[in-house]
Order: C-alpha cells, then sequence, then structure tokens
C-alpha cells in the first residue's frame, strides 16, 4: 500500500485565501507535496525533499521579498 501524504495547512492560511498545504510525510519517498488548499483535488506540485527546504529557507531568511 502506497504511503498517503498528510496534509498540513500553513499556519498563514488566514491572510486572505492564499493558502497552501504541504505533504512533508512523503520524504522517505523522494518527494515533499505541496496544493492549494482550497482545491485539494487540484493539481500537486512535488518537489525533492533538499529543494523545498532550500526553498523554506529562502522565504524565511527574505530571498523572496518584492
Amino acid at each position: 500500500m502506497a504511503t498517503q501524504p498528510r496534509w498540513i495547512k500553513s499556519s498563514y492560511s488566514n491572510n486572505g485565501g492564499e493558502c497552501v498545504e504541504v505533504a512533508t510525510n512523503l520524504t522517505t519517498h523522494g518527494t515533499v507535496a505541496v496544493r492549494d488548499s482550497k482545491d485539494p483535488d487540484g493539481p500537486t506540485l512535488t518537489f525533492e525533499p533538499t529543494t523545498w527546504k532550500a526553498f523554506v529557507a529562502g522565504v524565511r531568511s527574505g530571498d523572496f521579498t518584492a
């Protein structure tokens, strides 16, 4: 049986509707899944765990501010 994603909604999800959910329980399978929380049956983006960690580190350090 395949491992099912455990979706976690962003702690910033009450910011006006721009919400994502992330499933990090799949890292042992080499992937992190991301989806729009308003469309749980819609498309899912997948990233390698190292790529996801680099993205999160960039967000936390302010690399993506306008």
